[in-house]
């Protein structure tokens, strides 16, 4: 029975009209979930990483909603959250419904505390590799780009400009877990983003389709700060500016160019492995264009 998985004999399921779970689904709105500070993480990998970094911050899941299948078919969730003192309140299939926005929902949903950082305490502890995403308007490719940054082992993401909310329910489901596990700032000013991480003493290349520089030619041993722009526009002339260097990723075959997605996955997996193959000796401070001196 529902009941019985759930640990809660007697105990009638939160229906869709239910306040909790009203109040619930406004946070699949951007503006609600400034208001609170909460958002939603749907489905079992969304939920466990966020159960996960509530091992180590008390209070970050504030409840799970689970439908008697869900919590028949993923004890183990269920177990972990009342381990963490985190509520867990039965829901109908059409509760459960309501709250989700994937086509067929898996019947767990946790409300958590929104992931971002002020900028300053992000950057304060960031070191070798972070991921400034200017512009980037779908939640997917963010997503995305939050995944690829914690698999290359970056330091932290900021979402700058008008860029998407990392909260927005597809963000969340497109970074796997990802959102969970690195440090996130947001940013409208992308000229104050980029001076403070010059002045943490990165290098800053921004990825542009027709930067003179090869990505073959650039030094992605030091600290580096990649900024990649919006899906149709890029980076604007101003951020460029800004940069220390923009950079192309060379194209070999016919393809006219890479989407954005592609194009942050080879430009951070460049710098992550150049990184680790650095000959001893490397000054992490040193910043130079293909050896033609340091980069102003």
């Amino acid at each position: 029975m529902a009941h019985d998985a759930l640990g809660q004999p007697g105990a009638d399921p939160f229906t869709e009209r239910t306040p909790r779970v009203v109040a619930a689904r406004r946070l699949t709105r951007r503006a609600d979930r400034e208001k609170a500070g909460r958002f939603l993480a749907e489905g079992t990998n969304a939920v466990s990483e966020a159960l996960s970094r509530a091992g180590g911050e008390p209070g970050f899941v504030h409840e799970l909603f689970a439908t008697e299948r869900a919590a028949a078919q993923y004890p183990d969730l269920v177990a972990r959250a009342r381990e963490l003192g985190v509520p867990v309140s039965p829901v109908t299939d059409r509760a459960a419904t309501a709250l989700a926005e994937t086509v067929t929902p898996q019947g767990v949903v946790a409300v958590c505390s929104l992931v971002d950082r002020p900028l300053e305490t992000v950057l304060a502890s960031a070191s070798g590799l972070v991921a400034v995403l200017d512009g980037v308007s779908d939640p997917g490719n963010a997503g995305t780009v939050i995944r690829v940054a914690d698999a290359a082992g970056a330091a932290a993401v900021v979402l700058a400009g008008t860029s998407v909310d990392p909260h927005n329910g597809k963000c969340v489901r497109a970074s796997a877990g990802s959102l969970f596990h690195l440090p996130l700032a947001r940013s409208r000013d992308t000229a104050s983003v980029l001076a403070a991480c010059r002045e943490s003493g990165f290098q800053i290349l921004a990825a542009h389709g027709y930067a003179a520089a090869d990505l073959t030619e650039v030094d992605l041993s030091v600290p580096t700060v990649w900024v990649f722009g919006n899906e149709a526009h890029g980076l604007g002339d101003e951020v460029l500016a800004a940069a220390d260097l923009g950079v192309r990723i060379p194209i070999y075959g016919r393809a006219e160019s890479l989407n954005l997605a592609t194009a942050a996955a080879v430009c951070l997996y460049g710098s992550a492995m150049a990184a680790r193959h650095a000959p001893p000796g490397v000054d992490p401070a040193r910043v130079t264009d293909s050896g033609r001196g340091p980069v102003a």
